[in-house]
């Protein structure tokens, strides 16, 4: 596996004078098999990485629409271990990152050691876990580095200065910052004090700082890629996936939002 894929994503926009577009879906929903084929058409489309949400019962994190996308994903027999080998079949077609979004429970139940060694051969480039405090980190941020995964920490805009700098020293590919103090979903305007909040991040990390959590216009994509070095856009992505008919138009839909979103990325001198 090339360990430097989030690096050089972040690279390659950073040189473009742009942020990295990144966009989530669910694995799973509808199916992994229509999984297998969004990864690619997402990419060629011009996701620079690609988070992969592992379905779970009891998320924290998660808003409505990808809940949903969690429990349709979950009733037809979703697997963190279907996902990963999902994965291996797919890596041999793309370049770009794969970022895992999982909980804590499912790696637990798998074990540290065995899940890392699993997603190294699978491809899986980094892993996001939203219940796993910086202070418990330690054991999966050990089995990780020996495959080369990242551990992306997550920064919420309520954590304090100190604590905010020493997640960004401890993240690995990038800091994730939350945009809103709540779970995901797309909204009507970004929170006030965001960019300022980005650029007092970006100054003190030693990685690239991206944002999250509410981000569903080509518009607010724009606005948060001037103080972000990546841009992140999950529940208006999973909610195209969900009002498509069939196959082929889920991977239509989404493949012609990102390439929109990604429009608008391009135009943003972020750097």
């Amino acid at each position: 596996m090339d360990k430097k894929r989030i690096a050089a994503a972040f690279a390659g926009a950073r040189e473009a004078g742009r942020a990295a577009f990144i966009v989530y879906i669910t694995a799973g929903d509808p199916s992994l098999a229509t999984t297998a084929k969004l990864i690619p058409a997402l990419a060629g489309a011009g996701a620079d990485i690609i988070e992969l949400g592992v379905p779970f019962s009891d998320p924290l994190a998660d808003g409505p629409v990808i809940q949903a996308a969690s429990q349709r994903a979950l009733a037809g027999g979703t697997t963190l271990d279907g996902i990963l080998g999902m994965v291996g079949r797919v890596r041999p077609q793309v370049d770009v990152p794969l970022v895992l979004m999982t909980y804590c429970n499912p790696l637990l139940r798998r074990g540290y050691a065995d899940f890392a060694e699993r997603a190294a051969g699978a491809g899986v480039d980094g892993v996001i876990v939203p219940d796993l405090p910086l202070e418990e980190c330690g054991p999966l941020q050990r089995e990780l580095d020996r495959g080369g995964i990242d551990l992306v920490q997550l920064i919420a805009p309520t954590t304090p200065a100190a604590r905010q700098a020493e997640l960004c020293r401890v993240s690995r590919g990038f800091a994730y910052y939350v945009t809103v103090a709540g779970i995901t979903g797309t909204r009507d305007a970004l929170p006030a004090g965001l960019a300022d909040n980005l650029d007092r991040l970006r100054a003190v990390s030693p990685v690239p700082v991206a944002a999250g959590f509410g981000i569903s216009t080509a518009e607010q994509a724009e606005v948060v890629g001037r103080h972000a070095d990546g841009v992140i856009v999950g529940s208006a992505l999973v909610r195209r996936i969900a009002a498509a008919a069939d196959e082929t138009e889920v991977v239509a839909r989404a493949a012609a939002f990102v390439r929109e979103l990604r429009g608008t990325a391009g135009r943003v001198g972020a750097l």
